[in-house]
């Protein structure tokens, strides 16, 4: 069996979070009002401090979505994209999965978020394949619910069912992230790779002795 290289993609393959620049890029073009980002802002620091289940955020978030035609967000997320996320790729990112690819090993983003902005960031990384949440579209349009959350446990189920399919050994395989929510998906690989960790993974992995990269 092969082994594969998994690459989270907030924080880890991109400098910032893609859903606080998405919502900045459309305040930027008047499609969103302040108080928006600011409630955005909350979410996310009660997610950081592990006061909020993530599934709630998602729901919240995702509500805005519902009766949004596919086709009209997956190409309103290329130019996304192309003006925001793609110079947030880290220089650092690119040159391990090239270092990756050298070693023959397949490559996987394997990301909490959507294959929206996930899929344009695997083309321009050359990575062979994403596993990422999933929205639920009925008749061409977002139905506000999610047909698979790729979130701490599930995450690790994803992944697993992934690499039987594929032939993917992960306890060869090497997982790169930043965040705690992903504390199983390390525990799962033979390989755990932390990259600009925030505050309570940064003190896990010093607890079991793994190696922190900085990034830029």
């Amino acid at each position: 069996m092969s082994a594969v290289a998994f690459f989270d993609m907030d924080g880890t393959l991109v400098r910032s979070n893609t859903a606080r620049l998405y919502l900045s890029w459309r305040r930027d073009r008047g499609e969103t009002e302040l108080v928006d980002m600011l409630r955005f802002g909350l979410w996310i620091t009660q997610y950081k401090l592990g006061t909020v289940d993530p599934a709630e955020i998602g729901a919240r978030a995702l509500a805005q979505f519902r009766g949004v035609e596919e086709v009209v967000f997956r190409e309103e997320m290329n130019e996304f994209f192309r003006e925001r996320v793609l110079p947030d790729v880290m220089d650092d990112a690119r040159r391990e999965v090239e270092l990756r690819r050298e070693r023959g090993e397949q490559l996987v983003i394997l990301t909490a978020s959507t294959p929206y902005v996930a899929d344009p960031l695997a083309a321009e990384l050359n990575i062979e394949h994403v596993i990422s949440s999933r929205l639920s579209v009925a008749d061409g349009c977002f139905t506000g619910d999610t047909d698979a959350l790729c979130y701490g446990s599930e995450k690790v189920r994803l992944a697993t069912e992934w690499a039987a399919s594929a032939g993917v050994d992960l306890e060869r395989s090497a997982f790169y992230t930043d965040s705690v929510s992903d504390l199983p998906m390390l525990e799962r690989v033979a390989e755990p790779r932390v990259v600009n960790p925030d505050p309570r993974l940064r003190w896990h992995a010093r607890a079991r002795g793994w190696e922190l990269s900085k990034w830029r």
